[in-house]
């Protein structure tokens, strides 16, 4: 079975292939091909790959290249894992937002319309090539803003692109862990968008569980959610929220906490990755050695700035593991193998969330088959929550239609509908800030 990764370059390549290292059985992928525009990445990354595989017996061969059809032909399944305007990107995204006082993060706020702007218009040229010269192929989507990105090759491949993210496992497995179930055992009720969703319940063997953590302070505030939302408002909200709402409900905190920062956390990850990148190379250093240094690094930091804000100190040692890689193959395992099981992926609404439509992609548990992900249904969501599941919908819808009618009007309209953005003036700045620093903008007339 053939396994292309777009964005074959990408740092967390090794994740996926060190997964894929551990699957036996049939149906089990032979063959991985790497893409990527940048041939230094490819050459850094496949070093690295190369090393995990002289540990195990029958790895799956890896073959790199920098044209894209070739890595698509034949190819059972595609893995989406672009960054355009790379890091580099990602930091003037920061940079532009923090200067005018709102929040630069990648997938939230300012920095996620801008990166979605840029990344839409790429990632239906994908869909469209993967339709013509894949049409059998499965594609899932880690490519950030995850929910908007994969909403956007859902219009050209359907429901043969799914969408996938760690945060919702991660979150499950810590409130698991805090009651004391296996995370394997447990059911968690999770509702909402890419990196805007909740979980309101968690159940071990017909038995909701979580109505007992959020009537236990000590045990509420014992884990990162906990720490992060304080234990009054999560016992307020009676539900859990992902980490991504931290810019939501505090986000004066956060915006002040980035500002004041040394670096934002795309300058950081922009410089740590270049010095690995450039080691990785080099002769008779081990790649491998170097990304499991850079990765341990980048690990520990992730979201630090929101930790410091709320007092809640470093993460836990069981966070640092990733979890998306695990999430992917299990996913691909299904399918490929009518291994049935269930996974919180981000898929098309059909009539799951009634305040939203059929086409909208959310994010919420599925059953997975040979046939693809089926969404579960799901009671409505509380009232508070709907209104910004339905908010930031609109404010993707809009980035839509600016890629594909190229309006720089409808660009200043994603921004200043979105409810982190105060001032249509403010919206007006950002479009003319990032078209002014990303080249990929330069379509928006």
């Amino acid at each position: 079975m053939k396994l292309t990764i777009l964005g074959g370059g990408g740092f967390r390549v090794p994740l996926v292939y060190g997964a894929l290292l551990g699957d036996r059985g049939e149906g089990r992928v032979t063959e991985v091909v790497l893409h990527d525009l940048d041939a230094g990445r490819l050459s850094a990354v496949t070093r690295v790959l190369t090393e995990q595989a002289a540990r195990v017996g029958d790895a799956p061969r890896v073959t790199a290249t920098t044209d894209l059809d070739e890595a698509l032909r034949g190819a059972d399944f595609v893995f989406s894992a672009i960054r355009v305007g790379g890091l580099e990107g990602r930091a003037n995204d920061e940079r532009v937002a923090l200067a005018e006082g709102v929040l630069g993060q990648e997938t939230v706020g300012a920095g996620g319309i801008a990166y979605g702007l840029r990344t839409v218009p790429v990632a239906v040229g994908i869909a469209q090539r993967v339709a013509r010269l894949a049409p059998d192929a499965w594609v899932i989507n880690f490519t950030n803003p995850a929910g908007l990105v994969t909403e956007a090759m859902s219009r050209h491949l359907g429901d043969r692109v799914i969408g996938i993210c760690d945060s919702p496992v991660g979150l499950g497995r810590r409130i698991a862990r805090v009651l004391g179930a296996n995370p394997k055992e447990a059911w968690i009720d999770y509702v909402g968008l890419n990196h805007l969703g909740w979980v309101r319940g968690l159940r071990v063997a017909g038995r909701d569980e979580l109505p007992r953590l959020l009537a236990d302070p000590g045990l509420l505030g014992s884990f990162e959610e906990g720490k992060l939302f304080g234990v009054d408002w999560l016992q307020s909200l009676g539900a859990i929220p992902n980490e991504y709402l931290h810019y939501y409900y505090f986000n004066r905190e956060a915006v002040r906490a980035y500002q004041q920062a040394e670096k934002t956390r795309g300058a950081f990850l922009r410089d740590q990755q270049a010095r690995f990148y450039e080691e990785a190379v080099r002769s008779g250093v081990s790649a491998l050695e170097a990304w499991d240094r850079t990765r341990a690094e980048r690990e520990a930091t992730y979201m630090a700035e929101n930790r410091e804000t709320a007092g809640a100190g470093e993460r836990e040692a069981d966070d640092l593991s990733g979890g998306y890689e695990k999430v992917a193959l299990a996913l691909m395992r299904a399918i490929a193998r009518d291994e049935r099981t269930t996974l919180i992926l981000n898929v098309r609404n059909q009539h799951t969330l009634s305040v939203l439509d059929t086409d909208a992609v959310i994010e919420v548990p599925c059953l997975v088959d040979a046939n693809g992900a089926h969404p579960v249904a799901v009671d409505p969501l509380p009232g508070h929550a709907s209104g910004l599941v339905c908010a930031v919908k609109a404010v993707e819808r809009e980035v839509l239609a600016a890629a594909e009618s190229s309006s720089r009007t409808t660009a200043v309209k994603a921004f200043a509908l979105h409810p982190l953005v105060d001032s249509v003036n403010v919206a007006r700045r950002l479009v003319e800030g990032y078209t002014e620093v990303h080249p990929g903008l330069a379509y928006l007339k």
